[in-house]
């Protein structure tokens, strides 16, 4: 697959400086890992999650997680089961329609027994699956899960990648936060082979304070969870080699209410691209928030992001997208060896080879996966070429 895939050639051709490369799940997991985009999570008891999935992946969705845990009541939990393996089923037995290729998809289980009993009742539907979602990771209840994944993968031959979930409390209460986080951090470095990224469960971080964000707040406006973001990524998001990739946490509305405060889009770039329609839908639908947000991520390190609507698939791609800007300084960056410092190419800022090498470093697998934007393009016209089908 390949993300914008689902635009039109010649469009495409317009946009992008250097194209984003197609990638599988057979992949290296570091390129997987930057590749997710916005994770779409859909509840198992969906009652077309076959046809569901195909949809997605015809509009550009990359990476969707079926969900067996929250987004499922306990007594719905058997029927959930039956209906995502018969989905799947169905799913690997006929075709996506169109041209689209199935997105990576992960399941979200509630114990450890599910992985390895999944995995044998899809058959060879199983080869669908990329990973598994762990959720209320901690180094206490995490072993089990890895272990499960990883004697489920040898059993089966298949690659599992697993993706834990930081959501617990004691990740979000301080006196256990540290020591929490230094555990996991060891239990993952042991089984660094099968983990894809890290993800950050914002809700249940929010829970443990009776807290919810309203839409035009992000969660970095939400202190305790931001303070629990911040050493998530500290601890296990280090750009040293013993980091993994951490995603953005969850985006959770898709229909505005009524708003306190201003919308958060500049009118001018859109104004200049002849897109007032786009930047007065954005808001109507409280995307605007969304894509603050996702700048808030990827300023403190967060890649990609967890979403639950396909209308916040395109504006995440499109801010994943790398400026030329950007491309320009990574380039020089990494183009020399000695250290010291240059002018950017475009003469706005100061490039300093040393400490800024592993920002280029990141960014270029990033523009691997999504590309690289033509000189000139903005993030509007990306998000206006994403969300037109």
């Amino acid at each position: 697959m390949r993300h914008f895939d689902h635009i039109d050639a010649a469009l495409r051709k317009h946009l992008f400086f250097r194209h984003p490369r197609r990638f599988d799940r057979h992949d290296d997991p570091a390129v997987l890992a930057v590749a997710l985009g916005a994770t779409l999570y859909s509840p198992a008891v969906r009652p077309n999650l076959a046809d569901d999935i195909g949809k997605a992946a015809r509009a550009g969705v990359t990476s969707l997680v079926v969900c067996l845990e929250d987004s499922i009541a306990d007594a719905d939990l058997p029927a959930a089961e039956e209906n995502a393996v018969r989905q799947l089923r169905a799913l690997h037995a006929g075709a996506l329609g169109g041209e689209a290729e199935a997105p990576l998809l992960f399941l979200r289980v509630r114990h450890p027994c599910q992985i390895g009993d999944l995995t044998a009742r899809l058959g060879d539907a199983a080869e669908l699956i990329t990973g598994f979602v762990l959720p209320k990771f901690t180094a206490a209840t995490g072993g089990a899960y890895l272990d499960v994944l990883a004697e489920t993968g040898e059993r089966t031959g298949r690659r599992l990648l697993a993706m834990p979930v930081i959501e617990s409390r004691d990740a979000v209460h301080v006196e256990t936060r540290r020591a929490m986080l230094r555990d996991v951090a060891e239990l993952l470095a042991k089984h660094r082979d099968l983990v894809l990224a890290v993800r950050i469960g914002a809700t249940d971080l929010s829970s443990a304070y009776g807290l919810r964000r309203p839409p035009d707040l992000s969660i970095y406006d939400i202190a305790p969870v931001a303070g629990a973001i911040s050493d998530i990524v500290n601890v296990l998001g280090r750009a040293d080699g013993t980091g993994f990739v951490v995603t953005g946490p969850v985006w959770e509305y898709f229909s505005a209410g009524e708003r306190m405060f201003k919308p958060q889009l500049r009118e001018s770039p859109f104004l200049a691209q002849r897109a007032a329609p786009l930047r007065r839908s954005l808001i109507v639908s409280d995307v605007d928030g969304l894509i603050r947000e996702v700048h808030l991520d990827k300023a403190n390190g967060l890649t990609g992001k967890t979403v639950i609507h396909p209308s916040h698939v395109s504006p995440v791609h499109a801010l994943s997208v790398v400026t030329h800007e950007e491309y320009c300084d990574a380039a020089d960056i990494l183009g020399v060896a000695g250290g010291g410092a240059m002018a950017s190419a475009y003469a706005n800022k100061m490039n300093e080879a040393k400490p800024h090498r592993a920002w280029a470093e990141r960014l270029m697998l990033r523009a691997r996966v999504f590309g690289v934007a033509a000189e000139g393009v903005t993030f509007v016209e990306l998000l206006d070429a994403a969300g037109s089908r």
